[in-house]
């Protein structure tokens, strides 16, 4: 039983120490100026301006620190509880201030569809997963 909490917790482990280290790419290296419309519209719809680029370089380096924990096998579970209040603070900014579906570019009625929102909560269930599993 042992065996399948450990294999079971590297596979959780890479998984979202992977996904994490890809959103924090995105988020401290946008790919195009004024394609990440999620700290912009996070500072003007809560009226809290130091989201951009303040809150924007804070949380890439969260999720990059969380990946480094998730990573390393004596400090996952540190890393798994990180990672947990990473994804329900995405969740809950979503809910009280960008709605589940955010627009893809400034000015452009198409949206991603909700997609940002249920990766965060994927995210926050894998984590949650993982603080159990993880053998202590």
């Amino acid at each position: 039983m042992r065996n399948i909490r450990m294999m079971g917790s590297w596979v959780l482990a890479l998984f979202l120490g992977v996904m994490f280290l890809w959103i924090a790419d995105l988020t401290l290296f946008p790919p195009t100026p004024g394609k990440n419309v999620v700290f912009p519209l996070l500072a003007e719809n809560s009226g809290i301006y130091l989201w951009e680029p303040t809150g924007r370089l804070a949380v890439g380096l969260l999720h990059a620190f969380a990946a480094l924990l998730l990573i390393v096998p004596w400090t996952r579970r540190i890393g798994a509880i990180l990672a947990l209040i990473i994804a329900l603070g995405a969740v809950a900014a979503h809910v009280l201030w960008l709605d589940v579906a955010i627009p893809s570019e400034f000015g452009s009625t198409t949206t991603d569809g909700g997609q940002l929102f249920y990766l965060a909560i994927a995210l926050a269930a894998a984590s949650l997963a993982l603080v159990f599993i993880h053998p202590g």
